[in-house]
């Protein structure tokens, strides 16, 4: 049985005015027009829900799915961060209870000077519970800490029916809707385990690591050393070179570790901020050459190795975040993220992807690789373990659609998935192979919203 906190069916109440916008992923393909709502309680949350109409509706947070996870044309798309209070921080404990709306960059300012930390961060802080859990997001720290939703505790659903349910952890319910992507319902509230640290600075390890080989022998020999560990590798790289990469690796800094002079101020949270990327970028410019150059001095300029180096959070977390807009630079065509993983015993798989992700010279200056640990229980979740690439690409370069198209052949071939939260162009009928338990969503999902009052772009592609 599932457990109902409250019914909000028969509420009365009024719900701010809609505005026809075009929304679109943090990638800027694909924008549809749709409602869009923006409610500030609960009761308004559910009174939304209510009147989606025949298109319905679906939760948005921040807008960092680079695809069309948060997007519903000609529908209804509910901007949760109005819902963004902080309920209770149990600071022995280690947990916090808050609105689905709060974002991890919110989170670290309010937390860090407790000596708490989030239990997973992604590429970036911009990110909302709600949204967290939707896509059951995972870190640098996935081969030890696994992903987000390994540490929420509960959370409060607003399902289709208008009732608020508590969804405790390990329940068929939970693990429908951690990695979901918003189909199971809007996510209110949730209570999340904390990380505990003793500074707001990392102590990082350094090294470069000369072709894909050497880096794959780096991360299974020493990454269980490390709580962090992430690489940049260069897509460009060919021949003996293939997979050049620099690696980079830490753990959260005590405070033994600090000058004396920091020692004063530890958990002190000051995130760098630079001028926002222009609103117009000339079509082209990352373009092989531009990213080729990049690549070759990023690599240059990195130690073939250096330990200890002590980084702000927000410097070894979250570089990017420190340009707003950032994803302009790629110009009004916008680019692809396109992210997957295969299992350990598939490395050759992931070798012959790279060389033709080299080969056909796809500039991509954000491309990185990590290992995965054990997979948590998500129907819909994205980590297992294995080997995962995540790259990006201008979405204008000539050919684009069928190169991915063959790479999600390869990855589906070799047992792999693609990350549906960073997906606006997987074609259908490889889902139920790379995510095997597509069936029993699909079944809980019937069960309990028959008539799709949550639904968006992504689920009507993939018929989720």
């Amino acid at each position: 049985m599932i457990p109902v906190l409250c019914t909000l069916v028969g509420a009365t109440v009024t719900v701010m005015p809609a505005d026809t916008v075009s929304v679109t992923g943090w990638g800027r393909t694909a924008p549809t027009a749709a409602r869009l709502v923006r409610p500030r309680t609960y009761e308004e949350a559910a009174a939304a829900v209510r009147a989606c109409g025949a298109r319905g509706s679906i939760a948005r947070g921040l807008g960092r799915a680079y695809g069309d996870a948060a997007q519903n044309a000609g529908g209804a798309v509910l901007d949760m961060t109005g819902l963004d209070r902080i309920h209770a921080i149990d600071a022995d404990g280690g947990t916090v209870l808050c609105d689905a709306g709060v974002s991890l960059h919110r989170l670290m300012e309010v937390l860090l000077p407790l000596g708490w930390f989030v239990p997973v961060t992604p590429g970036t802080r911009y990110v909302t519970v709600g949204g967290a859990i939707g896509a059951d997001i995972h870190g640098k720290n996935h081969h030890v800490s696994g992903s987000f939703a390994r540490h929420v505790l509960s959370f409060e659903l607003l399902t289709a029916d208008g009732r608020i349910r508590t969804v405790g952890h390990g329940t068929p319910l939970f693990d429908a809707t951690a990695g979901g992507m918003g189909l199971t319902g809007v996510i209110l509230t949730a209570t999340v385990r904390l990380q505990p640290v003793e500074t707001a600075l990392m102590s990082v390890d350094t090294e470069r690591a000369a072709d894909l080989d050497d880096l794959m022998a780096r991360l299974t020999a020493t990454d269980h050393r490390y709580r962090y560990s992430v690489a940049w590798i260069d897509l460009l790289a060919r021949g003996a070179s293939l997979g050049r990469s620099v690696l980079t690796r830490g753990e959260h800094a005590p405070l033994a570790a600090l000058p004396p002079r920091a020692r004063r101020h530890p958990l002190v949270f000051r995130p760098a901020q630079f001028p926002s990327a222009p609103s117009f970028v000339p079509e082209g410019l990352l373009g092989r050459t531009t990213v080729g150059l990049f690549n070759e001095l990023w690599y240059r300029k990195a130690p073939r190795a250096r330990a200890g180096e002590l980084q702000k959070i927000s410097t070894f977390f979250h570089p990017l975040d420190g340009v707003p807009h950032w994803n302009r630079v790629y110009g009004r065509g916008g680019f692809v993220q396109y992210q997957f993983v295969v299992g350990h015993g598939q490395e050759e798989a992931l070798h012959r992807i790279v060389r033709r992700i080299s080969e056909r010279r796809c500039p991509s200056f954000l491309a990185v690789l990590k290992r995965f640990g054990e997979a948590d229980p998500g129907w819909l979740s994205f980590p297992v373990p294995g080997w995962t690439l995540a790259l990006d690409v201008p979405a204008n370069l000539t050919g684009l659609g069928a190169f991915l198209d063959e790479l999600d052949e390869e990855v589906a071939a070799a047992g792999g998935r693609v990350y549906l939260a960073k997906d606006a162009r997987l074609r259908p009928e490889l889902l139920a192979g790379m995510y095997p338990r597509i069936a029993e969503f699909r079944a809980l999902r019937q069960e309990l919203d028959p008539a799709r009052v949550f639904t968006s772009d992504l689920s009507r592609r993939l018929d989720l």
